[in-house]
């Protein structure tokens, strides 16, 4: 008979979304078994610091074997770390094909490049493209996404039902891919007006869907590019001109509406402005089922970069706002109002980016999946603006549990995947692209300190990074197929 590899986290300092305790996390095959304090005090171990020398990039670490027990038991010393879930990047876009621009990324780099910032899963996006069926949509993003080294799952981008089609959403439950991605923007090919939002919105929420919405007014943008357009101004440093912050506030306020009136949860996407979260805390006060999420560009940046020497690092949608909307966003988050932390990565590179001065001919987006944890730790919690178990529930537990992966993912609970993140909290580095592993080649957070490294993270308890280097294997994540929810 041949047993599960079993390994001990031993002595850790465990973050829960709820508290902080000093214990042990024993894993059994992919899961956990069970967390608690001195799990094999009866036993007698060999034990590798999680901090120590490993082997040779390539090679398995010679982990500790327990001295007794019919079963080897390999074990981890956690001693100054933090043990924290995987972290759940609910908002990315690897290998990206708009049908416009295409980044040159590969699944396999960007999820490895997620693994060492201790990301474990990623909601990626699969596009329905015109004349494809949903169900060819998600067929044909499963085979793009094979070679991912963590989990995944998809937010579904319905592009083409027309008027009648809405209950084509039904096969999506059958699929897994239990959310929808909407744009009210973005003419002609992700727009969405107001009718196709609310049948679909309506559609999803009767079939268990969530729906994700990239809200800005798609008429006020255009009139404000056109102007731009028409001055001659569409050198990159007037990128965050031509999307103003009102265009955001007024599609989301109008996107909550709509969803009220057919009874649809909702998430409004990538917030970089504070009442644009408040507009969404007001709404689930009222009884709404609405959740908003925000980025660490939103938090970090803002739009004074455009005047400087490389304003096309900060070239995306929507744009970086005024330092005073930028501390207005981080008192938000420290109130509560914002529910998920998460990168919106997009991995052009550098020529693609440098190749026009002209922001209507430039692709948006940033990189960022590597950085996300590093970043928010740092800014976040050792800034003093969130607590540990906040910075859990908004990186891990609540995109679970708002896109029904909870408690497979982000928890640290018996039954629950083995995904863990250990987190050595000394130290800080400075973050450069030369050290940072995205295909992109370059990072907007370019000479930031952050405080702290990932020592080790681990999906489904395999040791995928450890002290710098990579020991996963191409092709080793999964699939995660979600079943719908139905919120009261």
């Amino acid at each position: 008979m041949t047993h599960a590899r079993r390994l001990l986290i031993r002595g850790g300092t465990i973050v829960t979304h709820e508290a902080t305790f000093e214990g042990d996390v024993l894993i059994e095959g992919e899961t956990i078994q069970a967390i608690g304090k001195n799990l094999t005090a009866a036993l007698a171990y060999d034990t590798l610091d999680a901090r120590g020398p490993i082997s040779p990039a390539g090679d398995s670490p010679a982990l500790g074997k327990a001295a007794s027990g019919s079963q080897d038991l390999d074990v981890i010393d956690a001693g100054g770390l933090l043990v924290l879930p995987g972290i759940i990047d609910a908002h990315a876009h690897i290998e990206l094909d708009t049908g416009i621009y295409k980044t040159p990324d590969s699944w396999f780099v960007e999820s490895r490049a997620a693994a060492f910032g201790g990301v474990t899963t990623v909601i990626d996006f699969a596009t329905q493209f015109k004349g494809q069926t949903l169900e060819e949509a998600v067929a044909a993003r499963r085979r793009e996404t094979a070679p991912s080294v963590i989990d995944y799952a998809y937010h579904v981008m319905a592009t083409d039902l027309a008027p009648g089609q809405e209950d084509d959403l039904g096969i999506l439950g059958e699929l897994g891919a239990t959310s929808v991605k909407l744009y009210t923007t973005y003419r002609p090919n992700y727009y969405a007006d107001d009718a196709t939002l609310l049948r679909l919105l309506e559609a999803a929420g009767q079939y268990g869907l969530m729906t994700l919405v990239h809200c800005e007014n798609d008429a006020l943008v255009t009139a404000q590019t056109q102007a731009l357009i028409t001055a001659g101004h569409t050198g990159w440093r007037h990128h965050g001109a031509a999307r103003p912050v009102l265009a955001e506030q007024e599609a989301a306020n109008r996107v909550l509406f709509l969803a009220r009136e057919v009874a649809a949860p909702v998430v409004i996407a990538h917030n970089s402005s504070a009442r644009t979260s408040m507009l969404v805390a007001v709404a689930r006060e009222a009884g709404q089922v609405a959740f908003c999420e925000t980025a660490p560009q939103y938090l970090l940046l803002d739009n004074t970069v455009y005047e400087g020497n490389e304003p096309w690092r900060y070239i995306l949608q929507p744009p970086l706002r005024a330092p005073e909307e930028r501390e207005l966003l981080w008192d938000a988050v420290s109130r509560g109002y914002v529910d998920m932390f998460i990168t919106d990565h997009c991995a052009y590179t550098r020529d693609q980016k440098i190749a026009r001065d002209d922001f209507t001919k430039t692709p948006g987006g940033l990189p960022g999946l590597e950085t996300l944890f590093p970043l928010m730790a740092t800014y976040g919690v050792a800034a003093g603006r969130l607590d540990w178990p906040d910075l859990v529930r908004m990186l891990a537990t609540n995109p679970a549990q708002i896109y029904g992966l909870w408690p497979r993912k982000g928890a640290l609970l018996p039954g629950s995947d083995a995904d863990l993140v250990l987190y050595d909290p000394g130290g800080e580095q400075t973050l450069a692209a030369e050290s940072l592993h995205s295909g992109a080649g370059y990072s907007p957070y370019e000479g930031m300190p952050v405080v702290g490294r990932v020592a080790a993270t681990l999906r489904r308890g395999e040791l995928l990074v450890r002290d710098g280097a990579f020991l996963g294997t191409e092709g080793s994540g999964t699939y995660l197929k979600r079943e719908p929810v139905f919120w009261e």
